[in-house]
C-alpha cells in the first residue's frame, strides 16, 4: 500500500507528484520507461531508483548504492553528508549515476539494468567541496564531459560551475578543469549549483538552479562550445504562486516528443518534494546579462515561467494510480525498499524468521540518550500530507533500560515506545529532545504496559505538527505535547523504528514491529 497518487483520475495531475523528500531529483527516459533518482545523503541503501510510465505515477524499484564509501566514514550517522545531487544517465547500454560527496569527491556507479547489479562506487575526481556532478556523452563529437558545482563549506568556493573533458568510460577526467560559468560575474546571481548537462539543437545546455534552496530560481545556460562562453536565462521562478524556490531538477523528452521538467520545492520539515512542469521551446525566460545572444529557442517551463499546481498529464498511455510504498507487514522479517538505515548497517540488526513482523535487535550503545547518534535507526520519509502513522510493538528483552519505539527523527526528535524498567516491568515511555539538547528527556509520565505490547500512533497534522497516541489494552490514549517535526540542514524529517540497550555483556534481546501503516487523513 502507499499514500495517494498525484493522478487526479480525470486526465490531470496535481503537484507535487512526489510528496515527500525525494531531494534533488534527476530524470531519465529509456524507451517507454522513466527513471528518477535523488539525493540520499547519509542513509543506506542510497541512490533510490524510481520508475514510471507516465511521469505522474511512480514506484520505488530499488537502490543503486548498498553501502556508503569509504565504509568506515559512515559507520556513524552523518545525516547531511554522503550522496549529494546525483545525475542519472544511460550510455553504451548501461545506466550511470554520478554524484558528489562534499568530503570525498565525485563518484560514479553503473549497471546493465536499472535493478542492477550496480558496480561499487568509483572515485572519478578526489577533492573537498566537489558536488552536483553531471556527465555528458556527446553523440555528435564522440567526446565525453563532466560538469560540477562547489560547496563553500568544504572548499571556500561557490557560485561557479567547473567543466572537464572525461574519459569515455567514465573512470576519470582528462584535464584539470576550467570554470565554465562564474556566476559572481552575473548580476544578482548567487549560490549557482546543481547543474544538469545536455546537448540540444547544436548547443550545450546547462540547467542549473541559483538563489538558495528555499527561495531560488531555475536557470538555463547555453553555449556552442562546452567550455563557453555561456549565456543565461531565468526559466522558472515562484512568481505569484505558493511554490517557493522551484528549482534544481531535470529535463526529459517523451517518446512522443513532449518536454517536461521535474524539480524540487523545499517544504521545511517535509524536505524537498518533487513537482512536474510542462516545458516547451520558445523565447521565454528573462536574461540578467547584457551580453545575451538573441538567436535560437529557450526552454519555457510551467505557465510561462511560473509553476503549475494542476495540469494535463503527459500524452502517455494511462497507468494505474501509484506512489512509492510506505506500508509494511515485514514478511519473514524483511523490510521493504522504502526503509533506510541512518548509517552503514551491520549484520544482525534485523533478523529474518518464518512469520511476519520486523525483528530488530536491541543494539547495545553508549548513545541510548540520543537517537540522532544511532546508526541502527530504520527510517523512511515523512509524508508531505496530513497522515496517521501506526505500528504494533512488542519488547522481548530482559535487560534493564532496553527500549524500542517509533520516532520522528530530525535535528530535534520525539519517540514513543516501550522500555524495560525496574523489577522486570515494561513501561510505555515517551521522550523527546530539542535541537539544542544533547540528550532526550521525558515527554510524558511512564505507563505500565502489561505483556510488553503496545499499539502506537503518530498523527501528523499541518506544518508537520505531530501528536502521539498509544494503547496498552485500555483503549487509545494521547501522550505528551504536540511535537513539531524538524529537518536537518539539508534532509527532511524522518519516521524511524529502533531498538537499543545500554552497554553491557551478552545479547540484549529484540523488539518486534508489525503492521506498519501510513494513512492519509481525510
Amino acid at each position: 500500500m502507499a499514500l495517494p497518487s498525484s493522478d487526479l483520475g480525470d486526465g490531470t495531475y496535481r503537484n507535487p507528484v512526489l510528496d515527500a523528500d525525494w531531494s534533488d531529483p534527476d530524470l531519465l527516459r529509456v524507451g517507454d520507461d522513466y527513471y528518477l533518482t535523488a539525493s540520499s545523503f547519509g542513509r543506506v541503501p542510497g541512490l533510490p531508483l524510481l520508475h514510471s510510465r507516465d511521469l505522474v505515477n511512480w514506484t520505488l524499484v530499488g537502490h543503486a548504492l548498498q553501502l556508503l564509501e569509504p565504509a568506515k566514514e559512515f559507520r556513524r550517522p552523518r545525516h547531511d553528508c554522503g550522496v549529494w545531487a546525483p545525475s542519472l544517465r544511460h550510455h553504451d547500454d548501461r545506466f550511470w549515476i554520478f554524484w558528489g560527496d562534499p568530503d570525498q569527491g565525485i563518484f560514479q556507479v553503473n549497471a546493465p539494468e536499472i535493478r542492477g547489479p550496480w558496480t561499487r562506487p568509483h572515485l572519478v575526481k578526489q577533492g573537498k567541496g566537489l558536488i552536483d556532478a553531471c556527465p555528458l556523452w556527446d553523440e555528435e563529437s564522440g567526446e565525453a564531459y563532466l560538469v560540477h558545482a562547489w560547496a563553500k563549506s568544504r572548499s571556500g568556493v561557490k557560485n561557479r560551475l567547473t567543466g572537464h573533458r572525461m574519459r569515455p568510460d567514465g573512470t576519470g577526467l582528462l584535464d584539470e578543469g576550467k570554470v565554465i560559468v562564474d556566476a559572481d560575474r552575473l548580476p544578482g546571481w548567487f549560490t549557482l549549483e546543481g547543474p544538469k548537462l545536455y546537448r540540444h539543437d547544436g548547443w550545450f545546455w546547462i540547467f542549473a538552479p541559483a538563489g538558495g534552496v528555499e527561495t531560488g530560481w531555475q536557470g538555463a545556460f547555453r553555449s556552442r562550445d562546452f567550455f563557453g562562453p555561456y549565456e543565461e536565462r531565468v526559466v522558472l521562478e515562484q512568481g505569484g504562486t505558493e511554490v517557493n524556490g522551484p528549482h534544481q531538477g531535470a529535463w526529459v523528452r517523451t517518446q512522443h516528443g513532449e518536454d517536461w521538467f521535474a524539480h524540487f520545492q523545499q517544504r521545511g520539515p517535509y524536505g524537498r518534494v518533487v513537482h512536474l512542469q510542462p516545458m516547451r521551446w520558445g523565447h521565454g525566460g528573462t536574461s540578467r546579462s547584457s551580453e545575451a545572444e538573441t538567436g535560437g529557442g529557450w526552454p519555457v517551463l510551467g505557465d510561462e515561467g511560473a509553476p503549475v499546481a494542476v495540469h494535463k498529464k503527459p500524452d502517455l498511455p494511462p497507468q494505474p494510480p501509484s506512489a512509492p510504498a510506505t506500508d509494511d507487514d515485514f514478511p519473514g522479517g524483511r523490510f521493504g525498499r522504502q526503509w533506510q538505515w541512518t548509517a552503514n548497517p551491520q549484520d544482525g540488526w534485523a533478523t529474518q524468521h518464518s512469520a511476519d513482523g520486523l525483528r530488530l535487535t536491541c543494539v547495545r550503545t553508549v548513545d541510548a540518550h540520543d537517537l540522532r547518534k544511532l546508526p541502527n535507526v530504520l527510517t523512511q520519509r515523512l509524508p508531505g500530507i496530513a497522515a496517521t502513522v501506526e505500528v504494533e510493538l512488542s519488547l522481548n528483552s530482559e535487560d534493564l533500560g532496553a527500549r524500542a519505539g517509533l520516532a520522528v527523527l530530525g535535528d530535534a526528535f520525539s519517540w514513543i515506545g516501550l522500555q524495560r524498567g525496574e523489577g522486570g516491568s515494561v513501561q510505555l515511555v515517551h521522550r523527546f529532545a530539542e535541537s539544542v539538547a544533547d540528550r532526550e528527556r521525558e515527554g510524558a509520565h511512564p505507563v505500565e504496559a502489561p505483556g510488553g505490547r503496545v499499539r502506537l500512533w503518530i498523527e501528523i497534522g499541518a506544518g508537520a505538527r505531530c501528536r502521539f497516541f498509544y494503547d496498552v489494552g485500555a483503549g487509545r490514549q494521547p501522550s505528551g505535547q504536540v511535537f513539531a517535526a524538524t529537518p536537518w540542514r539539508w534532509v527532511g524529517a524522518l519516521l524511524g523504528l529502533f531498538a537499543l540497550a545500554p552497554v553491557g555483556g551478552g545479547h540484549a534481546g529484540a523488539a518486534s514491529f508489525t503492521q506498519f501503516r501510513i494513512t492519509a487523513t481525510p
